[in-house]
């Protein structure tokens, strides 16, 4: 086997753009070095042979059809492994004097074959978030991106009659993150109808994704905003307008509407939300609330039930063999 060359002192980023005349931003670029590439060539040919360039220019040749792939950013780790694995086998086919000619496009079909076994890039869902679970890697220009989308989210129309309940739910149609979740909720009131956030105020109380309000009251008449976080990084911002509508409810005395009225009655920012119990039905229903203080929960009231039964059955055993 040819001796290696030593180091170039040209930086290996400006030989690649020289010498390598294909598109500089390719797979083969990304995922190998251009020290691994020229040693390639240096086995097959010769450290010193006038076809090095050649045999250098015909394996980037080989490999242009790479040069615009795009893969999901999880399966990166996964090509560089298939590319070292191309290098050895490259190293192996030119020791043992095989041509580059031939082994440079076999080497191209089958990375190919491998880059349409990987998982495939999710699309983008409209219209709106930070889909991370969409991010995917581009070889032109060895870079990941994101969907191009906005981080708010449409305003939503909600209409409630007064003295009824109102409920949000602060979800989207994309997949999140599974740990390290968080919910905040703002509102800005005034019967605005907006998602300029220096309106919004923050309510303390409200932390899960989903908020109600009873009674709902003229003065819950605006927009209420519900932030979706991940590691303190937003993810979407979602706009509910609530509208309230019609009379006093019927079960509301004129007593109670005139002493409203002397107290000037206003609902506090942090009572505006009230936390959220879900029922064992609701949790049954929507598994997304089953949080780890509900599991716990659940879990303590599975256990008591289990015990219950089980002392129950111990009582009736006792006094089934004391009567005999």
């Amino acid at each position: 086997m040819a001796l290696l060359a030593a180091g170039s002192a040209v930086p290996s980023a400006l030989v690649a753009l020289t010498v390598f005349r294909a598109s500089a931003w390719a797979c083969l670029l990304c995922f190998t070095s251009y020290k691994e590439r020229l040693q390639i060539c240096q086995i097959f040919v010769g450290l010193e042979s006038p076809d090095l360039e050649k045999c250098e220019e015909a394996l980037t040749d080989a490999f242009k059809g790479l040069q615009d792939t795009e893969i999901n950013y999880e399966e990166r780790s996964h090509l560089h492994d298939a590319f070292t694995q191309m290098t050895h086998s490259l190293q192996e086919v030119a020791a043992a004097q095989g041509s580059f000619q031939v082994a440079f496009p076999h080497a191209a079909e089958k990375m190919q074959k491998i880059i349409l076994q990987l998982k495939e890039v999710q699309a983008c869902i409209r219209p709106c978030g930070l889909q991370e679970v969409a991010r995917r890697f581009r070889c032109r220009g060895c870079y990941s991106t994101v969907c191009d989308l906005p981080l708010d989210c449409p305003v939503q129309d909600l209409t409630v009659t007064r003295g009824h309940q109102a409920m949000f739910f602060c979800t989207v149609n994309f997949q999140l993150p599974k740990e390290e979740i968080t919910y905040s909720w703002k509102f800005a009131g005034g019967g605005l109808r907006t998602q300029d956030l220096s309106y919004f105020r923050e309510i303390p109380r409200a932390r899960g994704y989903l908020a109600r309000i009873r009674p709902v009251q003229p003065t819950h008449r605006g927009t209420f905003s519900c932030v979706i976080t991940h590691d303190q990084r937003p993810l979407a911002r979602l706009y509910f307008f609530l509208n309230v509508t019609g009379p006093p409810p019927r079960g509301e005395t004129e007593l109670q509407v005139s002493f409203r009225e002397v107290l000037r009655w206003t609902p506090r920012e942090g009572e505006m939300i009230e936390p959220w119990t879900p029922s064992l039905g609701e949790l049954l229903a929507r598994p997304e609330a089953l949080t780890p203080g509900n599991q716990c929960l659940l879990a303590a009231a599975v256990a008591l039930a289990s015990a219950s039964a089980t002392v129950l059955a111990w009582m009736f055993f006792r006094w089934y063999c004391s009567g005999d």
